[in-house]
C-alpha cells in the first residue's frame, strides 16, 4: 500500500460508515502489485474468469489515448431519440434529474426511458465534471443500464484505480473493457452499443445477453458476453424471460451530464 493514499482512504472509511453507505469500505484493499487500485477480496468469484467481483489484482486494462471528442454524432433516420442537446425529458419517466444549459445533468435516483428495447444500437454521450469534491465512490460515477438490468459503467477512470470490473466502459462487477480509452473529466466522451438482448424458451435461458462497444470510438467490448444481471458485490443472475426493458441511466450523487442519446430497434 502506498503511503500516501492511506490518510484519504481512512477520512473515506468513516465518511462511509457514517452516511450508510452500502459500499463496505471498510474493506477495500489494494492491488498486491503496488499499482495503487483498489477493490475488495471478500466478494464472491466468477465462475468464468476465476476473478473475485471487483478484484483488485484483476488485470487493468491499459491506458490509451482515444484522441479528441469528434462533437456530437449524427443520428440515423430511424433512431428514437431519448435526448437531443437543447430538448427536453419527455422521453424519460419523472425524476428527479433536470435540463440544465441545453443538457440533462443527474440527479438523485435512476432515470428511465419510457420506450422499452430488445436487440438495439445505443449511442451516449456523458460528460463527469471537473474537479468534482466528492468520495471515491461518486467520482464521475454513472451507468448505462441496458433493459434496466445489465449495467455499461460510466466512471471517472482518467483519475481513479477503481477495480478493473468496475471501471468506466466495464460489464459492471463482470467484465472490464479491453483498454481503458477514458478522457479526463470536464471532456466528452461516447458510448456506442451494439446489444444483443437474451433469448428464453420460457423461463430457461437458450442464448446470453451479448454486447459489443466503442467507447471514445475504440472498441473495448467484441460480442462479450453477459452473465446475467449486473450489481454491486454480488454474483450475476437472469431475470428469467425477460428479454426487453428501457434504458436506464444511474444516478450516483455526481452531476454527470449528457448530450445526445438514442438508439435503433434492431
Amino acid at each position: 500500500m502506498k503511503q500516501s493514499l492511506v490518510p484519504s482512504f481512512s477520512i473515506v472509511i468513516v465518511a462511509c460508515m457514517l452516511a450508510g453507505v452500502a459500499t463496505q469500505a471498510a474493506d477495500l484493499v489494494f492491488a498486491k502489485d503496488g499499482s495503487g487500485v483498489y477493490g475488495y477480496k471478500d466478494t464472491p468469484r466468477l465462475p468464468w474468469c476465476g476473478y473475485l467481483v471487483h478484484d483488485p489484482d484483476r488485470p487493468a486494462p491499459a491506458k490509451l489515448d482515444p484522441g479528441a471528442d469528434p462533437g456530437p454524432a449524427a443520428r440515423p433516420a430511424d433512431a428514437v431519440v431519448l435526448f437531443a442537446e437543447g430538448g427536453d425529458m419527455s422521453g424519460w419517466e419523472p425524476g428527479e434529474w433536470k435540463v440544465e444549459g441545453g443538457q440533462l445533468v443527474a440527479g438523485e435516483g435512476a432515470l428511465r426511458s419510457k420506450a422499452e428495447f430488445g436487440d438495439m444500437q445505443l449511442h451516449v454521450e456523458f460528460m463527469g465534471p471537473a474537479n468534482f469534491e466528492g468520495p471515491w465512490y461518486n467520482q464521475g460515477n454513472n451507468g448505462v443500464m441496458l433493459m434496466g438490468q445489465y449495467e455499461i459503467q460510466i466512471f471517472d477512470s482518467w483519475n481513479e484505480k477503481l477495480y478493473p470490473d468496475g471501471q468506466c466502459a466495464a460489464i459492471y462487477g463482470q467484465t472490464p473493457p479491453l483498454v481503458n480509452v477514458t478522457r479526463p473529466p470536464g471532456q466528452w466522451q461516447s458510448f456506442d452499443i451494439l446489444f444483443k438482448a437474451p433469448v428464453f424458451d420460457g423461463d430457461k435461458l437458450v442464448a446470453p445477453a451479448r454486447v459489443t462497444l466503442l467507447h471514445n470510438g475504440v472498441l473495448v467490448h467484441w460480442d462479450a458476453e453477459i452473465h446475467g444481471g449486473t450489481g454491486h458485490r454480488i454474483l450475476p443472475k437472469y431475470q428469467p424471460g425477460v428479454c426487453t426493458g428501457p434504458v436506464v441511466l444511474g444516478g450516483h450523487g455526481c452531476p454527470v451530464r449528457f448530450r445526445n442519446i438514442w438508439a435503433r430497434r434492431l
